[in-house]
């Protein structure tokens, strides 16, 4: 018989992963991949553990708690460096979705359509571990290991999201692709992170889902949109810029469909924060 346990503390939920466990936050990939069958695997429920929910500010940036759901954090007042995650909150299912679903769930799952990944790649995240000899952290862009895959060792749990406060004035935004407008999984997605001064970027940080196994950073594109200003950004988007993707060919799409949307996705976001 299959074992539950909903600890009060890390502490608590990190001593039981001595042995296999299950982690459970939202539960919203976790109940659909079961249904029709039996649960036989050993739960642990984090979702009683109150240190890891909620967002906080310090001098060097924003904690993200691990099991904030998206519905908590498109309601909490952010500067507009978030308004592209909060974009993205607002893709990801439904609002029962939202309101279960974690943002740590969603960068555990390692789903290469993950709507969190792009923008939170654009913010230039990183992800706290800990387990039972400490914590450490690692960019986001480290963590994602493949599709479904992560760092995450065994007897560790991801406990936060670490965001940077950026040197300059920055807003973000966020784009996504589907077969319909709402409550579908992303065929192609960007996400765009841009710091400001005096009109012109000074630093930008763009990122792709849905079209590699894991979302990828455009460096080229990145550099090409350095000093250029904030009104004349889409017109640096080229195809040469999308090198580090790989798309493939599955039901939702081609590999060369998502190319060309990726290109107008681009334009738009792009557009868009300016």
């Amino acid at each position: 018989m299959a074992d539950y346990l909903r600890p009060a503390s890390l502490d608590e939920a990190l001593t039981a992963l001595a042995r296999p466990w299950t982690v459970l936050a939202g539960g919203t990939d976790f109940y659909p991949a079961r249904v029709g069958r039996a649960i036989e695997d050993n739960v642990l429920d984090i979702t009683g553990i109150a240190d890891l929910r909620g967002i906080s500010a310090g001098p060097a940036g924003w904690r993200l708690g691990a099991t904030t759901t998206w519905a908590e954090l498109i309601e909490m007042p952010l500067p507009a460096l978030f308004d592209g995650l909060k974009q993205a909150a607002r893709e990801i299912g439904g609002r029962q979705i939202q309101n279960a679903g974690t943002l740590a769930g969603n960068l555990c799952n390692a789903s290469p359509a993950a709507d969190g990944v792009p923008p939170l790649l654009a913010l230039d995240a990183e992800v706290e571990l800990a387990g039972r000899a400490g914590t450490r952290r690692l960019p986001l862009s480290a963590f994602l290991a493949g599709n479904r895959r992560t760092m995450l060792a065994p007897d560790e749990l991801l406990v936060a999201i670490h965001v940077p406060k950026p040197a300059h004035d920055a807003r973000s935004a966020f784009l996504k692709l589907g077969a319909r407008r709402y409550l579908v999984i992303s065929i192609a997605m960007a996400a765009a992170t841009v710091e400001i001064e005096h009109a012109r970027v000074v630093d930008a940080r763009i990122a792709v889902g849905a079209c590699s196994a894991v979302a990828q950073r455009l460096p080229a594109l990145e550099a090409a949109l350095a000093g250029a200003p904030v009104t004349m950004l889409a017109e640096r988007v080229d195809t040469a810029h999308l090198a580090p993707l790989s798309p493939i060919d599955d039901v939702r799409g081609s590999a060369a469909y998502r190319r060309d949307a990726v290109v107008t996705l681009l334009r738009r976001l792009l557009r868009g924060v300016a």
